[in-house]
C-alpha cells in the first residue's frame, strides 16, 4: 500500500476513508496537507484507491463537496492546506450547514511543535470552524487519528452538516497510529447507521382531526420528503390538497401533477402564493424554509408540521400540531386517518390556479424583448432535457427561470445552494454531479455573474475531467445579459432605487470562446429562434458545450401576485429615474403585471 515505506499518520487517514467509502476528495494541495495526498497517491493502485480532484479553488473544492454529497446521497470530502487555504473552504462548508448536507473536511496546519508562535499562514482554526461545523477537532496525537474521522464521519451523516478535522503536519507524516487498550486511549470502528423516527400515533391522530377539519387544505414540501414524493401527492389526492414546495423541496415533487401549485417565495409562482394565502389548514412536510413573510398569515389557518427534528417544529410559523417522525412513515399514516372533503370545491381552485400557471409561464416566455428573454431560454432548454439529466443550478436570476419555467426530470435530479444562496455554485456542482454519476448527463444553468465569480475558473477544471466520464454530456447555459440582474431589481423593488450601472454593469466577456479554448464546445446565441438548434447540437456534442446565450437584463424580476402589485409603486419610482436617463424597464414590468394581474385570487375567496 504504502510503497516500501512505513505507513506514516496519512496513510492511515486515507485507508480509514476508504473504509468509510470514500472514493474521491476534493482539494488544493499545499505544504499544509501534502503529506495527505501523498498518501492519497499511495493508496491509487490496481486501479483502486481514492480519486484527488484538483480544483482551481478551494471555494469550489468545498462547493464540489457539497453538490457530491447531494447527488450521490454520501458524504462529501473536502481538503486544504492550512492559513489561506483552510479559509476559502468557509463559504461552501456554511453551503452544507445550511442546506443540511454532510461534508467533512480534512485540514492541513502548521506542526505541533510551531502552534501558537505565530508562525506563517497560522490560523486558529479550531475556533475559526466553531460556528460552522457540528464537529471540529484538531488533532494533537497520531492516536488520535481514527477517533477524529470516525467522529467527524458519523456527526456529519447524524446532523446532516460539515465536520472538521484539523490535522497538523507533523502528525500527517508521522508514524500511524497504534491504540493500545488501556486508559487514556480510544478506539473507535468506522459505523454508522441511520436511526428511524415513528411518528408518536397520537400526535398522528391530532394531526388528522385538524386536517379533516379544513376544507382548504396546502402542502408545504421541502427536501425532507425526498424519499416520500409520490406518497406525498397521494394524501394530497384524498384531501384535494393544494402543493406547494420550498425551494429544497422542488426536486422532489412532480410538479407535472394537477395539485401542484410550484415553489413558494419571492422567487416562486403565483398559484403558490395564492393557494398559501387562501388555505385554512397548512400541513408542513419536511420544510424550514426561511420564507416567512410567504407564509400564510399567522392566525389564518391551522397548521400541520411534519419534521424528523424536534428542533425544526415550530421554527417558522406557528403550530397546531407537531408530528416528530420520518416524513414518509408520517404521510403514510395520515392517508387511512383522513377523509376526503364533502365539497370539491377548493380542489376544483387548485386546478384552476396550476392551467393558469402553466398559461401564463408559456405567455412570458413569449414576451419580445431586444435581447433573448430568458424566460424563454430556461423553458426551451426544459423541453430539451433528457429524462435523466443532472441539473445544477447558480444563484442569481436564473433561479427565477428554474422555478418558473422548469420542471425537474423525472429519473434526474437538480440542486443548488438554495438556504445560503452562494453565487459561485453551478460548475462546481455540475462537475460533482459527473463525478457521482458519470453515466448520466448534466446541465448547468448560470448567470454571468456567477460565471465571473468562479464558473470561468472552473471550466479549466472541467476541460481536465470530462474524459473520465462514461458519458460526455455537459451542457452549461450561461444567461449572459451584462448585469448582476437580481441585485438590479432588489435595488428597484426594497430600496426604490435606480440601477446603479458603476455597481451592475459587468465586463463582457465571451463564454463560448473561452471553453474552445479550452479544448470544449461553445455556441454564441443571439436570437430566440437559435435556441433550438442550439440545445439539440449540445445534448448531442461529443464533448462539453458552453452556450453563451444573451440575454435581456432589463426582464422583470417580481414576486409572485399579489406580492408584486403592492410593491409596483415603490419600484415605479426608480425606474422613473432610470427612464429619464433612458432606461426603460418599466415598460417590461407593466406588461409582465398585465399577464399575471388577471389571475388575482384575493385570499377571501
Amino acid at each position: 500500500m504504502v510503497e516500501n515505506q512505513q505507513a506514516n499518520g496519512a496513510d492511515f487517514v486515507v485507508s480509514r476513508l476508504q473504509q468509510w467509502g470514500v472514493e474521491r476528495v476534493f482539494g488544493y494541495p499545499g505544504d499544509g496537507n501534502n503529506a495527505l495526498v501523498g498518501a492519497i497517491r499511495r493508496s491509487q493502485h490496481d486501479n483502486a484507491g481514492v480519486d484527488f480532484i484538483q480544483t482551481r479553488h478551494e471555494e469550489s473544492a468545498a462547493f464540489m463537496a457539497v453538490g457530491y454529497s447531494k447527488y450521490s446521497g454520501r458524504p462529501g470530502v473536502v481538503t486544504a492546506t492550512q492559513g489561506p487555504g483552510a479559509l476559502h473552504l468557509l463559504n461552501g462548508l456554511y453551503d452544507a450547514k445550511l442546506d443540511s448536507v454532510p461534508v467533512v473536511a480534512i485540514i492541513g496546519q502548521q506542526p505541533t511543535t510551531t502552534l501558537g508562535s505565530g508562525d506563517q499562514q497560522e490560523v486558529d482554526l479550531h475556533t475559526l470552524f466553531q460556528d460552522v461545523a457540528g464537529f471540529t477537532l484538531q488533532v494533537s496525537t497520531a492516536e488520535q487519528l481514527p477517533l477524529a474521522i470516525d467522529k467527524a464521519f458519523r456527526q456529519a451523516l447524524s446532523s446532516a452538516g460539515p465536520a472538521v478535522v484539523i490535522i497538523p503536519q507533523d502528525i500527517q507524516s508521522g508514524p500511524a497510529p497504534e491504540i493500545p487498550h488501556e486508559h487514556g486511549y480510544v478506539q473507535t470502528a468506522p459505523a454508522w447507521q441511520p436511526a428511524k423516527v415513528t411518528p408518536a400515533d397520537a400526535s398522528l391522530e391530532e394531526a388528522a382531526a385538524v386536517i379533516n377539519a379544513g376544507s382548504k387544505v396546502a402542502f408545504l414540501v421541502g427536501q425532507g420528503a425526498r424519499n416520500c414524493g409520490p406518497e406525498v401527492l397521494e394524501l394530497a389526492e384524498i384531501l384535494g390538497a393544494g402543493v406547494t414546495t420550498s425551494l429544497l423541496g422542488k426536486p422532489h415533487i412532480d410538479e407535472l401533477h394537477p395539485l401542484v401549485a410550484g415553489t413558494m417565495g419571492h422567487l416562486g409562482t403565483t398559484a403558490s402564493a395564492q393557494v398559501l394565502l387562501s388555505c385554512d389548514t397548512l400541513v408542513i412536510i419536511g420544510s424550514n424554509d426561511p420564507w416567512t413573510e410567504y407564509y400564510p398569515e399567522p392566525g389564518s389557518c391551522t397548521t400541520v408540521q411534519i419534521d424528523n427534528d424536534p428542533a425544526k417544529i415550530g421554527n417558522h410559523h406557528p403550530i397546531d400540531v407537531g408530528v416528530v417522525g420520518d416524513a414518509a412513515e408520517a404521510v403514510r399514516a395520515l392517508s387511512s386517518l383522513v377523509d376526503p372533503p364533502a365539497s370539491s370545491r377548493w380542489r376544483e381552485t387548485v386546478h384552476r390556479l396550476v392551467e393558469d400557471e402553466h398559461d401564463v409561464a408559456a405567455r412570458r416566455a413569449r414576451v419580445e424583448m431586444e435581447r433573448i428573454n430568458p424566460e424563454a431560454a430556461a423553458r426551451t432548454l426544459n423541453d430539451h432535457l433528457p429524462d435523466d439529466t443532472l441539473l445544477a443550478l447558480d444563484v442569481g436570476s436564473c433561479v427565477y427561470w428554474y422555478v418558473r419555467q422548469m420542471s425537474v426530470p423525472p429519473q434526474g435530479a437538480a440542486h443548488l445552494s438554495s438556504t445560503l444562496a452562494s453565487m459561485g455554485c453551478s460548475i462546481p456542482y455540475g462537475t460533482a454531479a459527473k463525478e457521482a454519476r458519470p453515466d448520466q448527463p448534466v446541465a448547468v444553468l448560470s448567470g454571468d455573474g456567477a460565471m465571473q465569480m468562479l464558473g470561468i475558473n472552473e471550466l479549466i477544471t472541467l476541460s481536465h475531467r470530462w474524459r473520465q466520464w462514461s458519458d460526455p454530456r455537459f451542457v452549461i447555459v450561461v444567461l449572459n445579459n451584462d448585469d448582476l440582474a437580481e441585485v438590479s431589481w432588489e435595488q428597484r423593488e426594497k430600496e426604490n432605487e435606480p440601477r446603479f450601472p458603476t455597481s451592475q454593469s459587468l465586463p463582457s466577456f465571451n463564454y463560448a470562446k473561452f471553453a474552445e479554448l479550452n479544448g470544449l464546445r461553445g455556441i454564441s446565441i443571439s436570437s430566440t429562434d437559435e435556441l433550438e438548434d442550439a440545445y439539440r447540437e449540445a445534448f448531442a456534442a461529443d464533448r462539453p458545450v458552453v452556450l453563451d446565450v444573451h440575454t435581456d437584463r432589463d426582464t422583470p424580476l417580481l414576486p409572485p401576485v399579489p406580492y408584486a402589485l403592492s410593491k409596483a409603486p415603490g419600484m415605479a419610482k426608480g425606474l422613473e429615474a432610470e427612464a429619464a436617463d433612458g432606461d426603460v424597464p418599466a415598460a417590461l414590468m407593466h406588461r409582465y403585471l398585465d399577464i399575471e394581474q388577471d389571475r388575482y385570487l384575493p385570499a377571501q375567496n
